[in-house]
């Protein structure tokens, strides 16, 4: 049985990082806030999507290996972030702007990675004590976080430039934009394995970038105009 105070660390540990990094994004759209029942839908259905992902994985780790693996991870996650996002909230009237697409995009990352975290978190706990924990945790929170959230937003960015075209220009930019996550996924998996100490670091020091880029999209995203009503 699992202790409730290692629980209770777990949960605290997964969950707030995450809803901090939530906060900083939706300070990003402020001045047209998303419904508070819907981001939590797609937080929820972020979570849900580990429960998913976990036995697909366990199954890819037994029949492939190497470089395969590695890309079948990034893939399994990546592909059921997105349908997480698509089937909870992206079908939903309450999207109605390209901006809200990344917002939810990376909600559900988030929602992702806090019970990834959390999972990480608790076995890290069991084995490895509390101070290892806190160092691999902030480690985890200043990298894994972050790649879930930059890879399911380049999925939104492509989806919110394609916002007011038609059906099929937006399956276009939604498969680029899922090929993408997953490459840029890939990669991360690869050089985290591959790399140890302080090249680790530079690793999450390109993610940070990513991150930097992300936020200067945000304001190109946030000026685009449904072409209708400015022709």
């Amino acid at each position: 049985m699992l202790p409730f105070q290692t629980l209770l660390y777990a949960i605290l540990g997964g969950i707030l990082p995450a809803l901090l990094w939530l906060y900083f994004w939706l300070k990003e759209d402020k001045k047209n806030p998303e419904p508070r029942k819907f981001l939590l839908l797609a937080f929820v259905a972020g979570m849900i999507a580990v429960l998913i992902v976990i036995p697909f994985e366990k199954y890819a780790n037994t029949y492939f290996t190497g470089a395969f693996l590695i890309i079948l991870w990034a893939a399994i996650e990546e592909i059921f972030k997105f349908v997480g996002a698509y089937f909870s909230i992206l079908k939903r009237k309450v999207v109605d702007e390209p901006i809200d697409v990344v917002i939810y995009m990376i909600t559900v990352a988030l929602g992702f990675a806090a019970l990834e975290n959390i999972l990480f978190l608790i076995n890290l706990l069991i084995d490895g004590g509390i101070t290892n924990t806190i160092i691999n945790g902030n480690l985890r929170f200043l990298g894994a976080t972050l790649l879930h959230t930059l890879s399911s937003a380049i999925i939104g960015i492509m989806m919110a430039f394609s916002f007011y075209h038609g059906k099929t220009l937006k399956k276009i930019y939604t498969f680029i934009g899922l090929i993408l996550a997953i490459v840029l996924h890939t990669l991360f998996n690869f050089f985290i394995i591959k790399e140890s100490g302080e090249k680790i670091l530079t690793i999450f020091f390109f993610v940070w970038i990513g991150i930097i880029i992300l936020i200067l999209l945000f304001e190109k995203i946030k000026r685009i105009k449904n072409p209708i009503f400015y022709k």
